[in-house]
C-alpha cells in the first residue's frame, strides 16, 4: 500500500497541506487540486489510486467531479463534505461514492480510512479465487470486477469498490440473506454504520447490473437486508 499516490481535491490550502502531511507521513505520495477542473486534470493524468474529493470547490464542484469520474473509472473517492445532513452524504453515495467524511474532521481518521478502502481492494484483488459465475453475472477476485456472460466473452459491469465488495460478498452464498448490519461490517468496516449507506450503494449495484441485461438480482428482502440472486 505505501507509496501510492492519493489526490487532494481540496482549495482550501491550509486542510489541504495538513492532509497532505499526513498521508505522506504514512508512506503515500500526493498530489493536490484547489478547484474541480485541477482534480479532473490531475486525476486524468495522474492516474490516483484513491482521491480525497471535496464537495464544495470552485469552477466545478465535487459532485460534478464525481459524476464524471464515474463515467469511466471505479478509482476510490472519498466525499468530504462541509455539511452534516445526510441527503448530502447519500447523495454522493448514490453517484458512487464509496465513504464520506465531515468536516471538521479527524486526519487521522481520514487516514486510517483510506488505508482501509485500499487494503481491501487490494485483498481482494490479490486472491487467487476461481471466478464465480451466477446466470449470466460473473464475479471474477482476481480482476477485482464483475463481468456479463455473453456469446463473444466477458463485458465489464463498471461497479465501483464498494459496490463490487458488497456483490462479490453476496456471491458466495447468492441465494442467502444478508443483512444490512452484516454487509457493513464486512464490506464498510471503515464507515459510519448507516443502513442507507448499504442502500444506496446496493442501489447503484443494482442499476448497473440492470443495465447489462442482469436483472432481478439484488432483491430486497424485507425486514432482513439483500439477497443476490433470486429466489427460483
Amino acid at each position: 500500500m505505501s507509496n501510492e499516490l492519493i489526490l487532494i481535491a481540496e482549495d482550501e490550502g491550509e486542510i489541504a497541506e495538513i492532509i497532505q502531511a499526513y498521508l505522506e507521513r504514512a508512506g503515500f505520495r500526493t498530489v493536490v487540486a484547489g478547484d474541480g477542473e485541477m482534480a479532473l486534470s490531475h486525476f486524468r493524468h495522474f492516474s490516483p489510486a484513491l482521491i480525497l474529493l471535496d464537495v464544495k470547490m470552485p469552477k466545478r464542484d465535487g459532485i460534478d467531479v464525481l459524476r464524471i469520474i464515474r463515467q469511466t473509472s471505479d478509482t476510490p473517492v472519498i466525499m468530504v463534505t462541509a455539511m452534516a445532513e445526510d441527503i448530502e452524504k447519500i447523495s454522493a453515495l448514490r453517484l458512487g461514492a464509496d465513504d464520506y467524511v465531515v468536516k471538521p474532521f479527524n486526519t487521522l481518521e481520514v487516514v486510517e480510512r483510506i488505508k482501509a478502502i485500499l487494503r481491501r481492494a487490494g485483498s481482494n484483488a490479490q486472491r487467487g479465487d476461481r471466478p464465480i459465475t451466477i446466470q449470466s453475472l460473473i464475479i471474477d477476485p482476481n480482476a477485482h470486477a464483475a463481468f456479463l456472460a455473453h456469446e463473444s466473452g466477458r463485458k465489464p459491469i463498471p461497479l465501483t469498490q464498494t459496490e463490487y465488495s458488497i456483490v462479490a460478498r453476496m456471491a458466495r452464498s447468492p441465494q442467502r440473506a444478508y443483512s444490512r448490519a452484516e454487509l457493513v461490517d464486512a464490506c464498510l468496516p471503515e464507515g459510519e454504520a448507516l443502513e442507507r449507506t448499504i442502500d444506496s450503494h446496493v442501489s447503484n449495484a443494482r442499476r448497473k447490473l440492470e443495465a447489462n441485461g442482469i436483472s432481478g438480482f439484488l432483491e430486497t428482502v424485507r425486514g432482513v437486508g439483500y439477497r443476490l440472486e433470486p429466489l427460483k
